[in-house]
């Protein structure tokens, strides 16, 4: 007899959908990275070389190949030139969401489980990484799986499943690189004394051949056959220019320096709804257990060293968000009384009105360059929620507050796709004007467009469009800040 689904997933899958599903491909790719990603996946499905990865036929090193086998496994189920890209990411987002209630389900019970992945299931930075077909989410998924996995470790010294930590360490750094064992050092912190007899223990536990030939069965072969096959090349641009210098110089690659304290606010900004809950994660007696102690290192860590880093970009910090919502999970279900700080999450909802007009232009040339947001009767529907959230709250019906604030973060993020696609999918990708210029196109050269758009209508045009200096066609393609690509005639000399 067929088991029955259990009456949880009825609750759970209608918003993961939503959250998850909804409007993925409304968007065509935006750049600079995601069209970069699915043009090299393209090609690898295409080409059947699984090893190199290419960008415009050329050798490009900038991100190992887990991603990009991901797509290209896509493309070859012949998914659209979105869906194949985006898809996989979003169905990893969901598959860890399950592995990260399991797991913290299984150590420290049923009501921070819930309550950490309802956080991090609506919170900002995870609906936002998951719809977009870029390394960083994948890095987060395999990484923070490796560490959550490492919790009975951490906690009793059962070392059963450490085979399996070193196997996702793996994956991880097959997502991004090596960055991922650097900063899974807090697995070797000596929480018995003294200090250095259990470090040089826990250091043996990780050398032990069962343990270390899981990691090295998964990442070796394609960091060997790639430098095998390209040389040091690889092994230049790879891990010296973009890992080394990407670290030590925002001028060396990618130039995105911000000062030290750039990721504070950021992280709040990732937290979002769940922001308000921040400051119940700073009680001392939270961390009288080592697997929330653990947890705590985990999430310092990255901020730390990416705070250190020369060049900072929001995304940098995504694998820290699972440790942080576990930990905010668990204040959750632990404090007293939590209506003031439930309601102020439901008030933060007003978030999803505000940005839906500000997206597109934020998206396409920087927040700096958005308009001033205009009010709107339903900023006020926040005020509402937030006092329902208080009552439940003090009635003893935690669990209906954070689920009245998931179906709001749900259906904030569902308003906020249908209003922000149709702007975003014009002025931030191709795919509007490539299928308006496609038929035409040998008659169309590229004058001036942003570098993401650029990158855009590389991936859409195949062969690219020439550029307009070089060879000058009756039809140029330029771009203004803020607005569609347009195109016009020569201009005059």
């Amino acid at each position: 007899m067929a088991r029955k689904i259990p009456p949880v997933l009825w609750l759970v899958l209608p918003p993961a959908c939503v959250l998850y599903f909804y409007h993925l491909t409304a968007v065509g790719l935006i750049g600079p990275d995601e069209p970069r990603y699915a043009a090299v996946s393209r090609t690898m499905a295409a080409s059947g070389d699984w090893i190199t990865p290419r960008l415009m036929g050329v050798p490009w090193f900038e991100k190992p190949a887990l991603l990009y086998w991901m797509e290209a496994a896509f493309f070859r189920a012949g998914l659209g030139p979105e869906m194949a890209p985006r898809l996989p990411v979003a169905l990893l987002a969901v598959a860890f969401l399950a592995f990260f209630w399991w797991m913290l389900r299984r150590e420290f019970g049923d009501r921070p489980a819930v309550f950490a992945t309802a956080i991090l299931g609506t919170s900002a930075a995870w609906i936002v990484a998951s719809q977009i077909a870029t390394t960083d989410l994948p890095l987060a998924a395999t990484y923070s799986a490796a560490m959550l996995l490492a919790l009975p470790w951490v906690r009793r010294r059962e070392q059963s499943l450490l085979p399996w930590v070193a196997a996702l360490l793996g994956l991880a750094v097959l997502a991004k690189g090596p960055v991922a064992v650097a900063l899974a050092c807090p697995l070797l912190f000596p929480w018995k004394r003294p200090f250095l007899p259990a470090l040089g223990r826990n250091i043996r536990a990780f050398l032990r051949v069962r343990v270390i030939l899981p990691f090295l069965a998964v990442t070796l072969p394609w960091y060997v056959l790639c430098t095998w096959k390209n040389g040091t090349a690889f092994l230049a641009d790879f891990f010296w220019k973009h890992n080394v210098e990407r670290f030590l110089s925002s001028t060396a690659v990618g130039n995105h320096g911000q000062p030290f304290w750039y990721f504070a606010p950021v992280l709040l900004a990732l937290l979002l709804p769940w922001t308000p809950l921040v400051p119940l994660a700073f009680r001392r007696s939270l961390y009288a257990d080592p697997g929330r102690l653990f947890l705590l290192i985990w999430a310092i860590l990255w901020l730390v060293f990416f705070s250190k880093s020369a060049n900072k970009l929001p995304s940098y910090i995504l694998p820290m968000i699972p440790a942080a919502c576990a930990l905010l999970g668990i204040a959750l279900a632990e404090v007293r009384t939590a209506a003031p700080w439930l309601a102020a999450c439901a008030l933060l909802l007003i978030a999803f009105p505000i940005a839906a007009p500000l997206v597109p232009v934020a998206v396409a040339t920087g927040i700096t360059h958005a308009p001033a947001p205009r009010f709107q009767w339903m900023w006020l529907a926040p005020i509402a929620i937030a006092l329902l959230v208080w009552i439940l709250d003090r009635r003893g019906s935690r669990w209906a507050a954070v689920l009245t604030i998931v179906i709001g973060a749900t259906l904030g993020t569902a308003f906020l796709k249908s209003s922000a696609a149709p702007d975003l999918d014009r002025i931030a990708s191709a795919r509007a004007v490539w299928q308006e210029l496609a038929p035409r196109q040998e008659s169309v050269c590229l004058d001036w467009v942003p570098r993401g758009m650029e990158y855009s209508l590389d991936y859409y045009f195949v062969p690219p469009l020439p550029k307009c200096a070089q060879h000058s066609t009756p039809v140029w393609l330029h771009q203004r800040a803020g607005q569609p690509p347009a195109v016009s005639p020569p201009k005059p000399k």
